[in-house]
């Protein structure tokens, strides 16, 4: 968890605690996709909060899940501010955590790099070599250049 304050970081972690339990349990609405919240960063100074999710679908799912948190963040922070007995509630900023796009690329430039391995690995199948096999001086032959 990366923080401007430590002050704040057990607060952070009940704010995703809480907010994952809202999103779970009481927030019906129909947009809302099958969303995980994976982090929670509060400012220094305990006013705001950023909550980091993924949804798991395509970005029409995502679309529609970042208007559905928009339009439940009130109730979420009220929520917050209730269980947490809380004297200034921070606010709260939804952004969706890119791990899973990023795992995606990681996967797709994975891939790439296998196929051309197997590209170059069947051109090999059958090659020679373009003068001899080991091209270099060994210490029995300079002994026999010397004799």
């Amino acid at each position: 968890m990366n923080m401007a304050s430590p002050r704040y970081a057990k607060v952070a972690e009940q704010i995703k605690v809480v907010v994952a339990q809202m999103l779970e349990r009481r927030i019906k609405d129909p947009r809302l996709g099958f969303v995980t919240v994976t982090d929670v960063r509060v400012t220094g100074d305990g006013r705001e909060a950023t909550v980091f999710y993924t949804v798991l679908g395509d970005a029409d799912a995502r679309d529609e899940t970042a208007l559905a948190l928009h339009s439940a963040t009130g109730l979420l922070r009220s929520t917050v501010g209730k269980q947490l007995g809380m004297k200034f509630t921070p606010t709260l900023a939804f952004v969706l955590d890119a791990v899973e796009e990023d795992a995606a690329q990681i996967e797709e430039a994975l891939a790439r790099a296998r196929a051309i391995d197997e590209a170059v690995a069947a051109r090999a199948v059958g090659a020679t070599y373009a003068g001899d096999a080991d091209p270099y001086k060994h210490a029995e032959e300079v002994e026999e250049l010397d004799d």
